[in-house]
């Protein structure tokens, strides 16, 4: 493993397994995730983007053993996550933390705040009991919350001020890295920028690294420095952020950005609009997975599964079109 990169993930698969009869028998497989393979390093951002159905949150589930992997490694700080013991994974658990989406249904509604960020604290001994409320109230502030929040209970507070307690529970622990799962979606634009200043603020004491995953491409590009670009199961496209906004490559990825929206009612966009719906994971095309929307689509498309490969710049693309380019 090399020593810049806290995750090395490697040829990821996530495969559900569909029954149907009496019986239940396995008839088929929804290839949620299917090869997935990138890097991330000390103290920086991968930002993964794609549309609903593409697998960005399996693999951050199937990553953390929420959910068991059908294939591959991920190997954190140079063990395996994927073979280690039920006993060893309860060792490394504080070291990768997870910001769910919701924060209010991630947050027992019984509990009072305190107790929700404190639990884990507990649970792995991170501090002596004597400084345990010191500790938490230090934790609090550092996230934006007031001492006397402690007691209060989760229906008490708005949307932004839930997320912040979704990631002082992760930061309690003292996590090397956090998966964030679309962990401003549910939130108000402006409050959606505290809470990704408060992660930048953050990352940056504490040199922690994110796997964010989102399906804003604005988000993305303000959080991230290497952005992996997903579609149906697999990494189409994958680059720094300044190769993936001045630079896109893949008609996927083109697509995607031409969809931002531009703050300027007169400035016209030259928008690529893609034809038909996601095609099903469980019974993806021959081929390239994007051939049956691609604007640019050839007959090798339709036969020949594109591979992920540099070209030029560390960028990395999974597109017939640049074959000839070495």
């Amino acid at each position: 493993m090399n020593s810049e990169n806290i995750l090395e993930v490697k040829n990821l698969k996530k495969h559900f397994p569909i029954k149907a009869g009496v019986f239940q028998k396995v008839v088929g497989h929804v290839k949620s995730v299917d090869g997935v393979s990138f890097n991330i390093k000390r103290g920086q951002t991968f930002g993964l983007v794609g549309e609903s159905g593409c697998g960005k949150t399996t693999i951050g589930r199937t990553i953390l053993r929420l959910t068991e992997p059908t294939e591959g490694e991920a190997i954190l700080n140079g063990k395996d996550i994927f073979k280690m013991s039920n006993k060893e994974l309860q060792k490394i658990r504080p070291n990768i933390q997870i910001i769910f989406q919701d924060p209010y249904s991630s947050l027992d509604p019984r509990m009072p705040v305190g107790e929700i960020i404190g639990e884990a604290v507990r649970q792995h001994n991170i501090v002596p009991k004597s400084e345990y409320r010191e500790y938490i109230l230090k934790i609090m502030e550092d996230c934006g919350l007031r001492h006397y929040h402690i007691d209060r209970y989760p229906h008490e507070f708005s949307g932004g001020q839930r997320q912040r307690i979704c990631i002082a529970r992760a930061l309690a622990l003292n996590p090397s890295l956090i998966i964030a799962d679309e962990p401003v979606s549910a939130l108000d634009v402006s409050i959606q920028a505290q809470i990704i200043n408060l992660m930048k603020d953050l990352q940056a004491k504490r040199n922690i690294s994110y796997l964010f995953i989102s399906h804003d491409l604005s988000v993305i590009r303000y959080i991230s420095d290497v952005i992996g670009v997903m579609y149906l199961g697999n990494l189409v496209e994958m680059a720094s952020k300044e190769e993936i906004f001045d630079n896109p490559m893949h008609p996927y990825t083109k697509s995607l950005l031409s969809a931002i929206p531009i703050p300027d009612p007169e400035m016209k966009m030259d928008r690529t609009i893609l034809e038909g719906d996601l095609p099903s994971p469980a019974n993806p095309p021959v081929g390239c997975k994007f051939n049956t929307r691609c604007p640019e689509c050839m007959e090798i498309c339709k036969k020949e599964d594109p591979k992920l490969r540099i070209i030029g710049n560390n960028h990395k693309i999974a597109c017939h079109l640049y074959n000839n380019i070495v």
